[in-house]
């Protein structure tokens, strides 16, 4: 393994893709209105692509490698691609609340009251719930959840592909 490549422009080229998939998404959502809840579908799509941009970043680190790639590598690709395109979509994120939809957070706790309501929860639940939600609205906070949300799923799935796609030149004799 004296030859390897470097993961750096891997990495960077696929967080770009990735982040540029998530804020195309989100744009989407935008456009057809689902913004305020996407729900299932949209963390599901979100996660697919998570788990498209690791596997193909891991693929194109193994070919260029000669088709070796330890566990470590693997994970160190995936969670290199889930950071850069995290940031990317926070820093788009800001700039959605702060000059695209200023009042978007007042619009989803709006949303979120009405879900409340529809489940007939009483209204000083619902005053509860609302007054905690006001806690973690502030961009840090938001900043914060979606990285660390982020960063564990990658971490996961960066595990379990590296796991599944690892090769190294002992394996080979």
């Amino acid at each position: 393994m004296e030859n390897q490549v470097s993961s750096k422009s891997i990495i960077l080229n696929y967080g770009l893709y990735y982040g540029v998939a998530g804020v195309i998404i989100n744009l989407v959502f935008y456009a057809l209105g689902m913004h305020l809840d996407p729900g299932v579908a949209g963390m599901a799509l979100g996660l697919v692509v998570m788990l498209a941009a690791i596997i193909l970043a891991s693929k194109k680190f193994k070919f260029d490698n000669g088709g070796f790639m330890s566990w470590g590598q693997g994970v160190k690709i995936g969670i290199g691609v889930v950071l850069i395109g995290i940031i990317i979509n926070i820093i788009y994120q800001q700039i959605f609340q702060n000059f695209i939809e200023p009042d978007f957070m007042d619009q989803v706790m709006a949303v979120t009251e009405q879900k409340m309501v529809d489940m007939g929860l009483s209204q000083e639940q619902i005053d509860a719930q609302m007054e905690m939600s006001k806690n973690f609205q502030g961009p840090l906070m938001q900043s914060a959840f979606t990285l660390l949300g982020g960063l564990f799923f990658g971490f996961v799935i960066s595990a379990i592909t590296s796991a599944v796609m690892k090769k190294s030149e002992e394996e080979t004799y």
